[in-house]
């Protein structure tokens, strides 16, 4: 697996820069210039929803024809700096082998950085980031910039990476104000115990687990650096009401809506990431029986025995590349990517040969049918990035 992982990650690496971190995204499609002069139908909520599916899921990519741009998505950014700070943490002989040195990761990880800060979404509370374009869900709309948990939590972390590397009193400060956006400004759903999930957005007001965890992951690595005991007081209430909704055989559904109760392979990741990330910072290691539980089901449903990265719990297709991203990421973060070595290489050995283009860019999903290979910066390169990223750190001088 050396030379698949190098020259993998080599040829993704290639492909980011040349771009420049720029790219597309599966949920774009409003970024449509014709779709901006289509008044009667841009204001309509079930054609704006049509439209961004319509662009998802094409076999082939409409966007250049429609006016829509590469761009920044500051989530992108925030999984790519992450994936630099993985880098920078290997020896000089390792990032050799990767045609890097740490002095170009750290020029990077600066560019990164400032770019990110740049992009913050201002009039909240504390820091915070939505995506590039905006978005209609079925349950929501978000115009473009709306902050969310979700890209704000994921960069927050990748800026205290940053910070750990490159000492900027600046990035900590812009990453512990995030706390406040996620304390003031997201709404609050509680429970009969008096536990809560914090909201998606500050625009509206579902319960989505992997959201609200997020949350809960970011103030108890807040709390490591601040000391403020008060922030592990809310993060334990959002994790209390997460794992209350936890199944019996160890799974989540997406939400607590009727229609968010399908289970998924990478929102488990993301669950049980951030439920360990919790209790490794904040000292509260009550929920590890949940996590146990929860790992169970994750590792030994959505992995075929052909190194196949399921999407859903009872369905293969669609093969989305999130999946096998998320699967090394977890593992990861919760110290068990060297016991699962063997699965981890599987899944990426097929993942590398049905998924990755000969330019280097990764394809967004296989169906049953087709391959959808519009080479989106956020939902695949800078996953896959960080993925790597995650491999090559914990298996630098072993592979």
């Amino acid at each position: 697996m050396q030379s698949t992982i190098h020259n993998s990650f080599s040829s993704l690496h290639t492909y980011v820069r040349k771009n420049n971190y720029k790219g597309y995204d599966p949920y774009d499609g409003l970024n449509s210039k014709l779709f901006e002069v289509l008044p009667f139908i841009s204001k309509n909520r079930l054609c704006r929803l049509a439209w961004i599916q319509l662009f998802k899921r094409l076999p082939f990519n409409l966007r250049p024809l429609v006016g829509i741009q590469k761009a920044y998505n500051p989530k992108g950014l925030g999984l790519f700096l992450d994936g630099y700070c993985n880098l920078y943490h290997q020896d000089a002989e390792s990032l050799k082998q990767l045609g890097l040195a740490h002095e170009a990761i750290k020029k990077e990880i600066i560019f990164l950085s400032n770019k990110i800060v740049e992009l913050i979404t201002p009039n909240w509370s504390g820091a915070c980031w939505g995506y590039n374009f905006d978005w209609q869900a079925r349950a929501f709309f978000q115009p473009k910039g709306t902050p969310t948990v979700v890209a704000s939590t994921f960069i927050a972390y990748a800026l205290m990476d940053a910070y750990d590397i490159l000492q900027d009193n600046k990035l900590l400060d812009v990453a512990v104000s995030v706390k406040d956006f996620v304390l003031k400004d997201l709404n609050r759903t509680y429970d009969n115990k008096g536990n809560f999930a914090f909201s998606y957005s500050p625009l509206d007001k579902t319960q989505v687990f992997n959201a609200s965890l997020l949350g809960s992951r970011l103030l108890a690595r807040v709390y490591s650096y601040t000391g403020d005991k008060e922030l592990l007081v809310e993060a334990k209430k959002s994790v209390q009401f997460c794992v209350d909704h936890q199944r019996e055989d160890g799974s989540w559904g997406y939400g607590t809506l009727p229609f968010h109760q399908w289970v998924d392979n990478f929102h488990t990741g993301y669950n049980l990431e951030c439920i360990s990330e919790y209790q490794k910072y904040s000292g509260d290691t009550s929920y590890g029986a949940y996590i146990e539980k929860g790992f169970k089901y994750y590792i030994y449903t959505f992995f075929t025995e052909e190194g196949i990265a399921k999407y859903y719990n009872n369905s293969v297709f669609p093969i989305d590349i999130h999946a096998p991203a998320q699967l090394i990421v977890t593992l990861s973060k919760l110290g068990r990517l060297e016991e699962h070595k063997v699965l981890a290489d599987k899944v990426l050995n097929w993942t590398i040969s049905h998924m990755q283009d000969k330019k280097g860019y990764f394809y967004f999903q296989k169906k049953k049918y087709f391959t959808s290979k519009t080479p989106y910066v956020r939902w695949a390169q800078a996953w896959m990035f960080l993925g790597l990223s995650h491999y090559l750190h914990d298996f630098s001088n072993k592979i």
